[in-house]
């Protein structure tokens, strides 16, 4: 791995010297995963069944195809990141509950077919100050998993957000 790592990187945003730890956050909602004002971006609709749980029905178009009639591997891991976000801020996203992904492991379980709908489930599995460990899972309509993520967020301090 290059660069600062997970600790590294947490020290940078909360409050050492980088420019992350000094940034204003603003949505514009431009956002490559849910954003409503990017047409180029996959343009999430995200339920909130739960406090702490997102969930997420997707048909991925052609557009973002990697190998021949597969998803790509990267828009996966960015639904399973969007997931697991989600389920940290809800539907009261931007109320002091939003957060950064520092880290995230994907596993790549079953093709995923292109024009086919599949399920993405997040959820928040452990809370520790502003460490957020999170979970997410992607199945397929018949419910057979596809790809999974764990990950740890980092809360932003509400005076970085616009």
């Amino acid at each position: 791995m290059t660069g600062p790592g997970f600790k590294g990187w947490y020290r940078e945003i909360s409050g050492g010297t980088s420019d992350m730890s000094q940034a204003e956050l603003k949505d514009d909602h431009f956002c490559f995963a849910c954003g409503e004002g990017n047409p180029d971006g996959l343009r999430l609709r995200i339920e909130y069944p739960a406090p702490g749980r997102s969930r997420i029905e997707f048909v991925p178009p052609k557009k973002f195809q990697g190998w021949q009639g597969l998803l790509h591997g990267g828009i996966i891991a960015t639904i399973l990141d969007e997931a697991f976000a989600h389920a940290l801020g809800g539907a009261a996203r931007g109320a002091g509950q939003a957060a950064v992904t520092a880290e995230i492991t994907v596993r790549f379980k079953k093709p995923v077919r292109i024009g086919e709908k599949v399920i993405a489930e997040g959820w928040v599995v452990r809370e520790k100050g502003r460490i957020v460990e999170c979970e997410s899972v992607m199945r397929d309509a018949s419910g057979r998993e596809l790809a999974s993520a764990t990950g740890k967020l980092i809360r932003i301090k509400p005076s970085q957000l616009q």
